[in-house]
C-alpha cells in the first residue's frame, strides 16, 4: 500500500498556495494576507515586519520542510501598524477576502475564500487621516526625460491636486526639492527614485488624461510638452497598478513654468531651514516661525506657497492686498479666523470619498465644512471694496446649497468612521430604514425580556444573553450552574463548554434572534445604499468642493500672515522693476523669536544692494552675526515674494527669479564628497546658474583647503559674481586680502559686523556697517570658547610674528606668491615656547586676590618678563 507524502513534500497546501500566488503579483511588497479578523504575514515579509513592529515572530506549518515564519496584526488596528511599516520605507499589498466562508464552502467543503491585492499602500499614495500629518502635503512625483528635458508630473491623491511641468537638467533638483515628494517614480535610475518602466508614453498619456477628464483636447488646462506628458503617463501607469480598481481622485492638471515661481535648488532650502531645520525637524525652521494656521489645509498652502515663490508681480501684489486688509482689521481677521478654526479638512474627506476609502465621517466633515464656507462668505461679502483675491475667492465659498441640504437631512450629527455598524443615516430621512430599526429594537427588547425570564425559570442570577459573530445570541451561565441547563426537559439546547462558562441556545431566543439579525442585515444594507447615493452626490460636486477648499485654505493662510505680521511689527514690501535690494532694519525672523523667548533682542540691520552696489562683501568675527545677517536677507525676498510681510522696517526689492544660498559646510559620505568638495561643487552651481535678477549669499568660500589655494578660490570667485553674472550678491569672508578688490570692481561696497575688545574680552556688537573689518578677532573668539591660556599666548605671539612676516614681504594679497610667512613665525626657534607673562596673567583670578597677593603678583610678573627678555 502506498504510504502519503509528508505535505511538505507533496506541495503547498491550498491556502499557502494562494498566498504565493499573491505575493507573485505584489514581490516588493509586504503582503497584508486577511485571515478573519488577522492581516497575517509569512515568510521573509514576517521576519521584516515583526522586526519593524516589534511583535512577536511565530511559525505556521512547513513549506518545503522548514517551519513557516509568521506574524500577524489585528484587522481594526492595521491603520498604526501600516504608519509604521510606510514610514519604514516599506510598501505594503492588502490581500482582502473577496467572498464569504459560506460561498467559498458551495465550491467545495474544503474551499479556499478567495482573495485578491485590492491595493498597494505606499508612501505617496496614502489617504487614511491616520497615516498623513495634516500640515503636509504628500506628494507622489513621475520624472521622465524626454528630449533635452525632464517632465515631473506630481499629484497629492490625498487631495487631488495634480501639477505638470518639464525642466532642463540642470533645474530638476530644485523642483524636486519644492515638491519634496514622499514618493518617486521614474523610468531611468535617479537619486531617492523607484525605477518602473510601464506607461511612460507621450501619446498614450495624452489619450488617458483626454478620457480620464472628459475632454477633447488638453489645451484648455495649458501646454504641456512631450516630457511633461511622458511623466504623467508614468504616474497614472503607477496608480492603476498601487490602487487597483480604487483610483484616487485627481482633480484636472495645473501646468506650471520654471517662470512661475523663483528656483531654489535643495542646497539652499536645506542652508536656509526653510520647511525643516538641520536636525530634520519642522521646529526651529523658517515655516514654523510663520505659521499661525488654524486648518491643517491652510498649513499645506503656506508650506506651498513658501517652496514656490511667486515670479508673477499682481499675483504677488493680490496676496499682499489680502494680508494687509486682515492685518488692518483685527476684529475681522479673529472672527475669520475663529471660524476657520471650526473646519474639518473636507479637501481630504473628499479625496477619500473619491478613492472609495471614505466613510460617514467624511460626509459629516463635507456637510459642516460646506455649510461654514457658506457662512464665511456671507460674513465677507459685506466688506466694501474687497481686495481682488478676496473678491475672486467669494463665489467658490457658495453653490453647495443643495448638497448640504441632502447630507443635513441624511446624517446623523456625529457619524461613526465606518458604515460596519450603521446607525450613521437619521431618523425620518427613510421609514423603510425605520421601520427596520423598530423591528430590530423590539427583537432586542424581547430578547432583554426573555433574559429576565430565563433568570426567574431557572434560579441562575448570572445567567446573561450574549451575542457574538460565530453563535450569534445564546444564553451564557457559569460552568457551576451548567446541569440545570442540561436537564433534558429543560429546553435548552447545549451549544458550546469554555473554561468557567457554558453556552446554550433555546427555541424562543432563536426566534427572536432570527427576527433581530434579519431586520439589522437589511438596515445595514440600506444604510450602505444610502451612503453609496450620498457619496455618489457629493462626488458629482467634487471640482466644486476642491474649489471651496482651496479657497478656505487661501483665507487661513493670508489671515494667518496677517496675525504673524501684527504679532512680529512686520511691514508690507514694496516691488519694483529694478534689480535693488533694500531692506531697513531687516531681522531674521527665527533668530529673533529664539532671542525673544530667551528674554533677548534682536540687532536689526540694513541692507542695500543697488546698481552701484550690488555685491558686498562682509567681514568681521566669527559669531558676529555674518551668517544671520546673510540668511534673513535670503528669507526677506523668499516671504516677500511668497505674499507675506517681512521682518523689516521697510523693503523696497526687485523680484528675485534664483535665490543661492552657500552658508555652512557639512560632508557627504555617502556620495563620497568631502565638505569642501560638497562646497565647490555647490559655488560652481552658484556660478553657471545666477542670472542678473538672482540673489547670492556667500559665507567663507575656500575656507577649506590651505590658505594661499581658499584665498585664490575665494577671489575668483568674487571676480566672476561681480564681471559676470553680475547678481545681487552677499559676500561674507574672513579673507581681509579680498577687500583690495573694491579698488577696481565698481559694484563691490566693503562691509563688516561690529565688535570691540573691551578689558580683554571680546564685544559682538551684531551691527553691519560700512567699511572692511580691522581685523577678525579670532583669537578673542577662542577665548570665549574656553581655549587654555597657554595655547591662546602662544597663538598670540605667532599671530603678531605672522603679521610682522606679511607686512615685511608686501602681504599675501600683494602677488599670491609663496610667501615665507610661516617662516617669520618660527624663525626665533625650533622649540615653540608659551610666553610666560600671558600664561600667568591668564591663571590670575582677581576676584580672590588680596591686597598683599596683588602686589607679590606685580613682582612676580616683573621677573617673569626680565627671564623672557634674556
Amino acid at each position: 500500500m502506498a504510504t502519503a507524502r509528508p505535505r511538505s513534500e507533496a506541495g503547498p497546501t491550498p491556502m499557502m498556495a494562494q498566498y504565493l500566488a499573491l505575493k507573485a503579483e505584489a514581490p516588493d511588497c509586504l503582503l497584508f494576507y486577511r485571515m478573519g479578523d488577522f492581516f497575517e504575514l509569512f515568510f521573509e515579509d514576517a521576519k521584516a515586519a515583526a522586526q519593524c513592529l516589534d511583535i512577536a515572530l511565530t511559525a505556521r506549518g512547513e513549506h518545503e520542510g522548514a517551519p513557516i515564519p509568521m506574524c500577524g496584526v489585528p484587522i481594526h488596528a492595521a491603520e498604526s501598524y501600516l504608519a509604521r511599516l510606510i514610514r519604514a520605507g516599506h510598501r505594503v499589498a492588502i490581500a482582502e477576502q473577496t467572498e464569504s466562508p459560506a460561498e467559498a464552502k458551495k465550491r467545495g467543503h474544503k474551499s479556499v475564500v478567495n482573495r485578491a491585492i485590492v491595493r498597494v499602500v505606499t508612501a505617496g499614495t496614502l489617504t487614511e487621516e491616520a497615516l498623513l500629518d495634516s500640515r503636509t502635503a504628500n506628494w507622489l512625483a513621475a520624472v521622465a526625460k524626454s528630449g533635452e528635458r525632464y517632465g515631473i508630473a506630481a499629484a497629492d491623491v490625498s487631495t487631488g491636486r495634480f501639477e505638470l511641468t518639464s525642466v532642463p537638467p540642470a533645474s530638476l533638483d530644485a523642483e524636486l526639492a519644492r515638491l519634496s515628494a514622499a514618493e518617486i517614480v521614474s523610468p531611468e535610475p535617479l537619486p531617492g527614485a523607484q525605477e518602473r518602466r510601464a506607461g511612460f508614453d507621450s501619446l498614450a498619456a495624452e489619450r488617458r488624461l483626454k478620457d480620464r477628464f472628459g475632454v477633447a483636447t488638453l489645451d484648455g488646462f495649458g501646454h504641456f510638452d512631450r516630457a511633461a506628458l511622458c511623466a504623467a503617463g508614468g504616474l497614472l501607469a503607477y496608480l492603476d497598478e498601487v490602487a487597483r480598481e480604487a483610483l484616487p481622485f485627481l482633480r484636472p492638471p495645473v501646468a506650471l513654468s520654471a517662470g512661475d515661481h523663483m528656483m531654489i535648488d535643495a542646497a539652499t532650502r536645506e542652508s536656509l531651514e526653510l520647511t525643516q531645520s538641520v536636525s530634520g525637524t519642522r521646529a526651529g525652521s523658517l515655516l514654523a516661525c510663520i505659521d499661525r494656521t488654524v486648518t491643517g489645509a491652510g498649513a499645506r498652502l503656506l508650506s506651498a506657497d513658501l517652496g514656490a515663490p511667486l515670479l508673477d508681480r499682481l499675483l504677488i501684489e493680490q496676496r499682499l492686498d489680502l494680508v494687509a486688509h486682515f492685518e488692518r482689521d483685527s476684529g475681522e481677521r479673529e472672527a475669520i479666523r475663529r471660524q476657520l478654526r471650526a473646519l474639518p479638512d473636507i479637501g481630504r474627506a473628499l479625496g477619500r470619498l473619491a478613492a472609495g476609502r471614505g466613510g460617514p465621517r467624511d460626509l459629516g466633515q463635507l456637510r459642516d465644512g460646506l455649510a461654514e464656507a457658506r457662512r464665511l462668505h456671507d460674513r465677507l461679502a459685506r466688506i466694501d471694496n474687497p481686495p481682488p483675491l478676496l473678491a475672486a475667492l467669494l463665489p467658490a465659498l457658495t453653490g453647495h446649497g443643495e448638497l448640504v441640504d441632502l447630507l443635513g437631512r441624511a446624517l446623523v450629527p456625529s457619524p461613526p468612521i465606518d458604515t460596519a455598524q450603521g446607525g450613521y443615516i437619521a431618523e425620518g430621512f427613510d421609514p423603510a430604514l425605520d421601520g427596520l430599526r423598530t423591528t430590530s429594537g423590539e427583537g432586542r427588547r424581547a430578547i432583554a425580556a426573555l433574559e429576565a425570564r430565563y433568570r426567574e425559570q431557572t434560579g441562575i442570577s448570572a445567567l446573561k444573553i450574549r451575542h457574538n459573530a460565530v453563535l450569534g445570541y445564546h444564553i451564557e451561565v457559569p460552568a457551576r450552574h451548567a446541569d440545570r441547563l442540561m436537564a433534558a426537559d429543560s429546553g435548552f439546547t447545549h451549544r458550546q463548554t469554555l473554561a468557567g462558562v457554558v453556552r446554550f441556545n433555546a427555541p424562543d431566543l432563536h426566534e427572536q434572534a432570527l427576527r433581530v439579525t434579519q431586520a439589522g442585515a437589511h438596515a445595514l444594507a440600506a444604510e450602505a445604499a444610502h451612503f453609496d447615493e450620498l457619496t455618489g452626490a457629493a462626488l458629482a460636486r467634487a471640482e466644486a468642493i476642491a474649489a471651496s477648499a482651496d479657497a478656505l485654505a487661501r483665507l487661513d493662510a493670508a489671515s494667518a500672515l496677517a496675525e504673524r505680521a501684527v504679532e512680529g511689527g512686520w511691514c508690507r514690501p514694496r516691488f519694483v522693476d529694478d534689480g535693488r535690494f533694500e531692506v531697513e532694519a531687516g531681522r531674521h525672523p527665527v533668530v529673533e523669536e529664539a532671542l525673544k523667548a530667551s528674554g533677548g533682542r534682536f540687532v536689526a540691520n540694513d541692507c542695500h544692494l543697488t546698481e552701484d552696489s550690488r555685491l558686498w562683501l562682509v567681514t568681521g568675527p566669527n559669531m558676529g552675526g555674518k551668517s544671520t545677517f546673510l540668511r534673513q536677507n535670503a528669507l526677506i525676498a523668499i516671504l516677500a515674494q511668497s505674499g507675506a510681510f517681512v521682518p523689516a522696517a521697510a523693503a523696497t526689492l526687485g523680484l528675485v527669479d534664483r535665490l543661492f544660498s552657500r552658508v555652512g559646510a557639512s560632508d557627504n559620505l555617502a556620495r563620497g564628497r568631502s565638505t569642501f568638495m560638497v562646497e565647490m561643487v555647490e559655488t560652481a552651481a552658484i556660478l553657471a546658474q545666477a542670472t542678473d535678477r538672482s540673489l547670492v549669499i556667500l559665507d567663507e568660500v575656500g575656507r577649506g583647503t590651505s590658505t594661499y589655494d581658499g584665498l585664490a578660490i575665494a577671489w575668483a570667485v568674487v571676480e566672476a559674481i561681480h564681471d559676470k553674472s553680475r547678481c545681487r550678491c552677499l559676500f561674507a569672508t574672513h579673507y581681509h586680502e579680498l577687500t583690495r578688490l573694491a579698488e577696481r570692481l565698481d559694484a563691490l561696497s566693503l562691509h563688516h559686523v561690529r565688535a570691540r575688545e573691551w578689558k580683554g574680552d571680546l564685544v559682538l556688537l551684531h551691527e553691519v556697517t560700512g567699511g572692511p573689518a580691522d581685523r577678525s578677532y579670532g583669537i578673542a573668539v577662542a577665548k570665549l570658547a574656553g581655549m587654555p591660556p597657554d595655547v591662546l599666548a602662544r597663538a598670540r605671539s605667532v599671530l603678531a610674528r605672522l603679521e610682522a612676516g606679511r607686512s615685511a614681504t608686501g602681504g599675501i594679497a600683494a602677488g599670491l606668491d609663496d610667501l615665507p610667512l610661516f617662516a617669520v613665525a618660527l624663525q626665533e626657534d625650533d622649540e615653540v615656547r608659551p610666553d610666560p607673562v600671558h600664561a600667568a596673567l591668564g591663571e590670575i583670578e582677581p576676584d580672590t586676590l588680596s591686597p598683599r597677593e596683588a602686589l607679590e603678583l606685580v613682582y612676580r610678573l616683573k621677573r617673569l618678563q626680565a627671564e623672557d627678555e634674556r
